[in-house]
């Protein structure tokens, strides 16, 4: 058996590294065993909704019943993982959440592999397969995982950084625009988020051409999650807009920290 990492860690091209704690067994079969339950539920109420059939048909009610069971069963991750970025309740409570083993943006395709291949993870029993392949994994992966190239970690959740060391400003013209400034911090991906506070924090340590590089693509990432006004973004270099989308995002905690 292949010794079993703690952590993932990650180096995007341009140098910056960070890592993801990944979660043991237990705690994912902690946080299934709410996700059970929340799929119990639902399925229960559908089966009740199906009982109105048996006026027509006891056979029709009950296949409506089992058809309803297997497809809230399988909408149930699919829908939340992809509608919460690699969560479902369960991995909510507990903090976990699924991210692609090298550090890319979840694809849809890879959320309903890893919830279709659960059927096979649950057999015979109990999570017997899916449990055995995490335990023998070192990344603790069942074989919806494996199949989907996903690992689930603890969210990493960390206070807001000191951006009046990282980046300071005295005028940020994107804080103008407040819808554009909520729709920004609602769409940003957390993964990227921290690889933008990464990267200013340690821009004096690049080359100069990965510098220019890396802060061009994180501007060109938050430009496109929310449409600022031409003049917003008027005279700013593309570090300086990174700068100021997380002064945005982290708003409300740099307020607090600057009263």
């Amino acid at each position: 058996m292949s010794a079993r990492l703690r952590a993932l860690e990650i180096e995007t091209p341009e140098g910056v590294r960070f890592s993801y704690e990944l979660a043991t067994p237990a705690v994912r079969a902690l946080a299934w065993s709410v996700d059970a339950a929340a799929i119990g539920a639902a399925s229960i109420a559908a089966t009740k909704a199906a009982e109105a059939f048996n006026l027509f048909s006891t056979d029709v009610a009950r296949a409506l019943g089992t058809l309803a069971f297997f497809a809230i069963s399988i909408a149930y991750g699919i829908v939340l993982e992809w509608r919460w970025r690699g969560q479902t309740l369960g991995k909510r409570l507990f903090g976990l959440r699924v991210i692609d083993v090298q550090g890319l943006r979840l694809q849809f395709p890879q959320i309903v592999v890893r919830n279709l291949l659960r059927f096979v993870d649950a057999l015979p029993a109990l999570y017997l397969v899916g449990g055995a392949a995490a335990f023998l994994s070192r990344r603790s992966q069942r074989l919806g995982d494996l199949a989907a190239n996903t690992v689930v970690a603890r969210e990493h959740r960390e206070g807001a950084p000191d951006l009046e060391e990282i980046a300071p400003a005295k005028y940020n013209s994107l804080a103008l625009w407040p819808a554009a400034a909520a729709r920004l911090r609602s769409r940003a991906n957390a993964e990227a988020v921290g690889v933008a506070v990464r990267a200013v924090a340690r821009r004096d340590g690049y080359d100069p051409a990965e510098r220019v590089r890396l802060f061009a693509e994180l501007a060109a990432y938050f430009r496109s999650l929310a449409p600022f006004p031409e003049e917003a973004g008027e005279g700013l270099t593309d570090e300086q807009y990174v700068r100021s989308a997380l002064r945005v995002i982290y708003g409300q905690a740099a307020a607090r920290a600057g009263t």
